[in-house]
């Protein structure tokens, strides 16, 4: 239960400060947050990543005084779904963010399509108000478009911004240009009231949506009332775009222009929060909501550094983000976290600074980052990888095991639209939607992160953990992010010895103390230094059924799972 530990520990932190004088009179103020998120901006677009041209001072500076992670990820490679999933907590695949079609495409909401964010999910600043927080949206909202589906109704106090990203212009009359709202009013349209200039690439928005954000800080510290600010601005997201004094200032053109102007904007942020002296009580974090779109790449895309791929697809280029944790005399400076972290991890890290706990009534897939950031604890995860409901891919440790394999179609690829420019991969860069779930490819991402040479699998038996997909219950109480399907394949990692090493046995500590492994008939295997004669067990048959098979166990940790799985 480490996000219950984590919040309770953090309450009893602020109960610390107040006493020692550091909050305020009577009940401990909660710390202001801040969620930075950027739109299509890669893992390699900051200096700070490697990016040779340096051009991201204000960044890199807040990576030097924070933590960096560099193994984040997005829920989803398509913009609409990972931003529901920072807001639920919850995989695409819960929150009603996805499509159920045959070619594992992903669910967004463009003009014409009607749906958006359920009413039964809880979006975190709904929660936040029970801690007393005052929160704004800036910038793109993207979770549907009707008036149900207006952000004020899922709990923000106030919006600046859009329920769409920048597309057009349209013709204003088969369909009009994307409105900009205030709250409740429209007060004009992108290409009307809010110029952008394709040709130039000149837009002022990302200089209001700045002036947006600092505003609503300074009124809500005059007040004294915690704030929860969720800037998410889409700069960089085709077709790109920056303000007057920063066209033309980039070694890397008009997108590099456009990460200089936030890189700048996120710069003024820092400054008036030092300025305003709460440095100390505000929680920032930066990351982005997919990979770099290579279709768009270079002169309107962005660079994910040495992963393979792009957004809209489930390889590491199009899920890995820039993440960096700010909290200056809480996070130690200077710091890199090699924590498996998530988007969905904001919700659930935002309401343990809170002093909140989770909504017990539903699966939260979140995890609390605060012991990773304040007390350098990792704790073992998977990272599943979905387009659509398709689940593709899992991560656990450094080893990545795709399921099935696509980029995007042929016909498409024809045409010129590619996913992976320059970076084709035989038999793992497909354009046809390829099945791995009998035997996954499997990678090892530490000494592979650009998924070129899957591992082979010489022997004979696979040692299996079931990371299986939702929605079913999971099969671990303890871990309340857990995924129980049984018709769903394991991950099925080769062990190169015959102990189980805790990189990838995450189950072992959480549940029974054991660890759950596939029965492989016809094969000897050695476990724990003594030979075992691996046979046949059907799914729920008893004990007996697997010791008769020649499972030579302890008994009293031995039981059957769906999917012919035993527990030793």
């Amino acid at each position: 239960m480490a996000p219950v530990a984590a919040a309770t520990r953090w309450r009893l932190l602020l109960l610390v400060l107040s006493a020692a004088g550091l909050g305020a009179v009577g009940a401990p103020k909660p710390p202001n947050i801040l969620l930075l998120l950027m739109d299509d901006m890669g893992w390699g677009d900051l200096g700070v990543y490697g990016e040779p041209s340096r051009e991201t001072p204000n960044l890199d500076q807040m990576a030097a005084e924070g933590m960096l992670f560099p193994n984040f990820y997005s829920a989803n490679p398509l913009c609409s779904p990972s931003r529901a999933a920072l807001l639920t907590g919850r995989l695409p695949i819960r929150n009603g963010f996805y499509t159920t079609n045959g070619h594992a495409r992903n669910a967004y909401t463009p003009q014409e399509i009607v749906g958006g964010v359920p009413d039964e999910e809880h979006l975190l600043p709904e929660l936040l108000k029970r801690a007393g927080y005052a929160s704004k949206i800036v910038g793109k909202w993207h979770l549907g478009h009707r008036p149900q589906f207006h952000p004020l109704k899922h709990g923000f106090d106030e919006w600046f911004g859009s329920p769409n990203c920048h597309f057009g212009p349209y013709d204003n009359r088969a369909r009009p240009n994307i409105p900009v709202y205030r709250d409740w009013e429209m007060v004009g349209r992108y290409y009307e009231e809010f110029p952008i200039n394709l040709k130039t690439g000149e837009a002022n928005l990302t200089q209001v949506y700045l002036q947006e954000a600092l505003d609503f800080m300074k009124r809500q510290q005059a007040a004294q009332r915690p704030f929860f600010l969720y800037w998410a601005i889409d700069a960089t997201h085709a077709p790109v775009y920056a303000s007057r004094p920063f066209l033309g200032t980039s070694r890397r053109g008009r997108y590099g222009d456009a990460v200089r102007e936030i890189d700048d904007s996120v710069g003024k942020i820092l400054s008036l929060l030092r300025d305003l002296r709460i440095t100390e009580n505000t929680f920032v974090f930066f990351t982005s909501d997919n990979g770099a779109a290579l279709i768009s790449a270079p002169k309107q895309g962005g660079s994910n550094g040495p992963f393979l791929c792009g957004k809209q697809t489930t390889f590491e280029g199009g899920m890995r983000e820039p993440a960096i944790a700010w909290w200056p005399g809480k996070i130690p400076a200077g710091q890199v976290s090699h924590q498996l972290g998530s988007v969905m991890d904001l919700f659930t890290t935002s309401l343990s600074l809170a002093g909140l706990v989770p909504p017990s009534d539903r699966v939260i897939d979140g995890l609390d980052l605060l012991p990773a950031m304040l007390w350098g604890q990792l704790t073992d995860r998977p990272i599943f990888y979905y387009r659509g409901n398709t689940l593709m891919a899992v991560t656990l440790g450094q080893y990545k095991a795709h399921f099935w394999t696509w980029t995007n179609s042929w016909e498409e690829f024809r045409q010129g639209v590619d996913f992976c420019p320059g970076q084709n991969v035989s038999g793992v860069t497909t354009h046809t939607q390829e099945e791995h779930t009998k035997l996954p490819l499997i990678f090892h991402l530490g000494r592979d992160p650009g998924e070129r040479y899957p591992l082979r699998c010489s022997r004979p038996v696979l040692w299996c953990l079931p990371w299986p997909a939702p929605p079913l219950p999971a099969l671990c109480p303890a871990w309340p992010a857990f995924l129980g399907c049984s018709h769903l394949p394991a991950i099925c990692l080769p062990l190169p010895r015959v102990h189980v090493t805790p990189t990838w046995a995450a189950f072992r500590d959480g549940c029974t103390g054991g660890l759950r492994v596939r029965v492989w008939g016809g094969r000897r295997s050695s476990v724990h230094g003594r030979q075992h004669q691996l046979g046949k067990v059907h799914p729920g048959a008893p004990a007996s059924e697997a010791l008769g098979q020649g499972l030579a166990v302890p008994s009293r940790t031995l039981e059957t799972l769906p999917g012919t799985f035993v527990q030793l």
